[in-house]
């Protein structure tokens, strides 16, 4: 199986998402569209676009760089709380058909002040139960002719799409990709995602939960493909080590003295979120150069933790997590263009070669 590798479109309200120095017009069009088509001249598959309220949407911003590529893949990150799962279902099969087949979807079920745009915020269970129902309900609109289905959720009857995603090979739809680490989000990657992404855990924790899905797999009777494996991760890469970690200290070192969080989302109440802090309790480096300073002073998500080194060190460090089974790889770093052009031009034929 061949592996994947994306990177990260920062569709932000405020500039200086992570440190990127593009302030003037950090969200528009040209802008974005500037990044989307470095990445396809790069080497690269296509970007996450990551989702919460109050940011840009998600699907407009991944329909128009669709719009101005030819290959570029968006990871299209949204919410069942955002959308009804046969509207979603449409859009996304629509933009699959215009773009050739080029949609994948990233679906987030943690908390995101869900009151703010009409939605409930529920107990942990319910939001995955409703996550697993949005779920079936897409997959069967993608890939039945017609579909009725009574939840406790969500309900169509005699639904159907005219317009179908595009099916070539082995794909019947969009791939769809799922976080989290709770018990109750592990139940629904286990039986209804195509990928689970995990965040920038050492070696042995992702060994663990690749070893676990597989079993609850197993237990839960999945009715599809094998489940597959995705990382989330910064990747700070540069010419030599030295200047690699003193790059990577002095960039701790500047968010100690902002000393606050990140504000584009509350990352402190996922269970993930809570494995990644914990980890600097075992010290600042673990593996051969995973990071995890920067949760000290107040990385969130995949900027919690640093894959840091030259090109060579950090596709040695990803090529034995893809020794684990990780096929899908999310990688990042800021400033974001100039990034995209050196890791894509130094790091990716590495980790393809």
């Amino acid at each position: 199986m061949s592996s994947e590798h994306l990177w990260y479109i920062p569709n932000q309200t405020r500039p200086g998402h992570r440190g990127d120095d593009v302030v003037e017009g950090h969200n528009s069009l040209e802008t974005l569209t500037a990044q989307a088509e470095a990445l396809e001249a790069h080497g690269w598959d296509g970007a996450l676009l990551g989702t919460s309220w109050g940011r840009p949407d998600t699907f407009t911003v991944a329909t128009a760089l669709a719009a101005r590529t030819t290959s570029f893949k968006p990871l299209i990150a949204i919410r069942p709380g955002y959308w009804r799962p046969a509207n979603f279902a449409s859009a996304a099969a629509t933009l699959d058909h215009l773009s050739g087949g080029r949609v994948l979807v990233n679906i987030v079920s943690g908390h995101d002040g869900q009151a703010a745009y009409g939605d409930t915020e529920g107990a942990q269970a319910d939001r995955y139960a409703r996550t697993k129902e949005f779920l079936q309900i897409v997959r069967r609109l993608w890939t039945e002719d017609q579909v009725t289905y009574q939840g406790e959720y969500f309900q169509v009857t005699d639904s159907s799409l005219e317009l179908k995603p595009v099916a070539t090979g082995e794909r019947r739809h969009p791939r769809l990709y799922f976080g989290g680490a709770s018990e109750a989000a592990e139940r629904v990657a286990a039986a209804e995602a195509d990928v689970q992404l995990f965040w920038g855990e050492p070696l042995d924790g992702v060994a663990e939960r690749i070893d676990r899905l597989k079993q609850l797999s197993a237990t839960l009777g999945r009715e599809h493909a094998p489940l597959e494996f995705g990382l989330r991760v910064t990747t700070l890469v540069r010419d030599t080590a030295e200047q690699a970690w003193a790059d990577a200290e002095a960039k701790v070192a500047q968010m100690r003295e902002a000393g606050k969080r990140a504000p584009d989302h509350d990352w402190s109440r996922a269970t993930g979120q809570q494995r990644l802090l914990a980890l600097a309790e075992r010290g600042d480096v673990l593996d051969d150069n995973l990071y995890t300073a920067p949760g000290r002073v107040g990385g969130g998500g995949a900027g919690t933790t640093w894959l840091v080194g030259t090109a060579e060190d950090v596709a040695k460090s990803l090529r034995k997590y893809e020794a684990l089974g990780i096929s899908h790889f999310v990688l990042s770093d800021t400033p974001y263009l100039p990034e995209i052009k050196r890791q894509g031009d130094q790091l990716l034929p590495l980790l393809r070669g």
